[in-house]
């Protein structure tokens, strides 16, 4: 196999050896690792390969589809405009989009849309494999949709629909789609290597994504009824649970964001390392985006989940943990990617890769090693 290649300050040797412990364990194909502290790029690793043949090897340049890391670039997007005071965290939504007024909706606020307290995660219609790259489809079934639960009343994890809900108030009131927003304004002049749309041009070096699964092994969505919102959420429109559908230049090409950002380890730190300095919203109010919203039984999930503005805040005493600091909040992406911001440690992390699981925890057990080799070093 190829070894893993890159740059790793020495104080933060342990963390390339706890990285490259995942190849020699097999539980990598190719993946990327990307830490900085403090403003400064201390790990920049990378190293396997980039399909599940192993004929194409894992380079700098290699990007994945980070799935829903994805959410974590679209509140930003969101929280951009509300920093400029085009948009009101409290304003109905339908104030910016009118037709989301149906079915009940006329005074949902916009707040509920990153806080997982619209409702909103599901869809009562059936839609056709291929919807979810199917931008008008996506959002006049959800201006449609009435509310599963009273919004406000609870959370439950928008799993699916939660980028294009921000994502068309965005449009809305920007005029762009989200995804060249997020070109425009945030990825190309901090210089981040991140598509939301990915030109064909990009194909050769995109990694394939690829899952192994056991059958006996539980999963975190184990404990899901046929008639429970887990499934309803997950499973319609299907696109996201054919995983070979994601190295399709269909999906690819199209503006997911819930799901379908591609980027690598190194463009997850910088964006987070931007956000943590004030470079891509006022720090008020990354502060108030990071701190804990909602907290306890999610209405979807069936398990605790804990979300700030658009963002995944961590849970180091329960079920989802990515390290030990209390007021770390980022977003993972489904199989394992992760990007997120310790604001009290000042370290942004981003971590990307193509062998996939799902495992009874919502976590990655390959986080762990190089996240507690990463906090030993501070």
């Amino acid at each position: 196999m190829t070894g893993v290649d890159g740059d790793c300050d020495p104080r933060f040797a342990a963390v390339r050896e706890a990285f490259s412990a995942g190849f020699a364990d097999g539980l990598e194909v190719g993946a990327s690792l990307a830490v900085e502290v403090d403003g400064r790029l201390v790990v920049d690793l990378w190293g396997g390969w980039a399909d599940a043949a192993r004929t194409r090897p894992w380079e700098r340049d290699t990007i994945a589809c980070v799935f829903s890391c994805t959410k974590g670039l679209a509140a930003m997007v969101l929280l951009r405009l509300v920093d400029a005071g085009r948009v009101d965290l409290d304003d109905p939504v339908a104030r910016y989009w009118p037709e989301f007024a149906a079915a009940g909706k006329e005074a949902l606020p916009v707040r509920y849309l990153l806080t997982h307290e619209a409702g909103l995660s599901a869809i009562s219609r059936p839609m056709p494999f291929g919807s979810l790259s199917d931008w008008d489809a996506m959002v006049e079934a959800l201006a449609d949709q009435e509310p599963w639960w009273e919004p406000g009343t609870g959370h439950g994890y928008h799993g699916v629909t939660f980028g294009h809900l921000v994502g068309e108030v965005v449009r809305r009131v920007d005029g762009r789609t989200i995804g060249r927003v997020l070109a425009d304004d945030i990825i190309t002049p901090l210089g981040i290597d991140c598509f939301l749309g990915l030109p064909a041009s990009e194909d050769a070096r995109t990694a394939d994504m690829s899952i192994e699964l056991d059958p006996d092994a539980p999963t975190f969505f184990s404990h899901w009824g046929p008639d429970d919102l887990g499934p309803k959420s997950f499973a319609n429109p299907p696109d996201c649970n054919l995983i070979d559908h994601t190295n399709t230049r269909a999906f690819r090409a199209a503006e997911i964001p819930a799901a379908n950002a591609h980027a690598n380890a190194r463009a997850l730190a910088r964006v987070y390392g931007a956000l943590g300095r004030g470079e891509v919203m006022s720090g008020d109010l990354v502060t108030e985006a990071g701190r804990t919203h909602v907290d306890g039984p999610d209405l979807v999930m069936g398990l605790p989940t804990r979300f700030g503005l658009g963002f995944e805040i961590t849970m180091p005493e329960g079920e989802f943990s990515f390290g030990p600091g209390a007021r770390s909040f980022g977003h993972n992406g489904s199989g394992g990617s992760l990007g997120f911001l310790d604001p009290d440690a000042g370290v942004a992390f981003g971590y990307a890769m193509n062998r996939m699981e799902w495992r009874e925890r919502r976590d990655d057990r390959r986080w762990f090693p190089i996240l507690d080799a990463l906090y030993d070093a501070l």
